[in-house]
């Protein structure tokens, strides 16, 4: 299994929406080395429920994002030795990170034991300059939480 971009769920919503972002996100999404954590898949999910109790989604919009994610990229499960990797990240980034959750942890210790960079513009990241391709280098730290067209 070799992956050199970690597509995080900032970048698939952007993409979704057909941001500016999004189209930066596009290049490395459709690129052949790319893969998406599962805990992006399942993050992903859920706010494609959210967004079609919102009346903005489709349950045939969610499944197709949700197949796309799937044929776009290696989707990466969660394994024993990145569950162990990510707890140690969590502990240490929760001490300097506001807002750091597991997933943020999952998704770097996915992209760590791949070698691979994120693609992203969450702002939990833009501290890791060498480990993350920003996708919103005009607008630093802003947070994904746009909705879904």
């Amino acid at each position: 299994m070799s992956y050199n971009f970690i597509i995080d769920s900032y970048a698939w919503i952007e993409y979704f929406i057909g941001s500016k972002e999004g189209a930066v996100a596009k290049a490395y999404i459709e690129e052949e080395e790319s893969a998406t954590p599962s805990i992006v898949v399942a993050e992903i999910s859920r706010k494609l429920l959210y967004e079609i109790s919102a009346g903005r989604e489709t349950v045939e919009g969610r499944e197709n994002k949700l197949d796309f994610m799937k044929i776009s990229t290696l989707i990466v499960d969660l394994t024993e030795e990145i569950a162990r990797l990510a707890g140690e990240i969590d502990v240490e980034r929760r001490k300097t990170v506001k807002g750091w959750g597991m997933a943020d942890s999952i998704i770097l210790a996915t992209a760590r034991k791949g070698g691979a960079k994120i693609v992203t513009g969450d702002k939990h990241f833009m501290d890791l300059k060498g480990e993350i391709i920003p996708i919103n280098a005009e607008e630093p730290g802003v947070t994904a939480s746009r909705e879904l067209q």
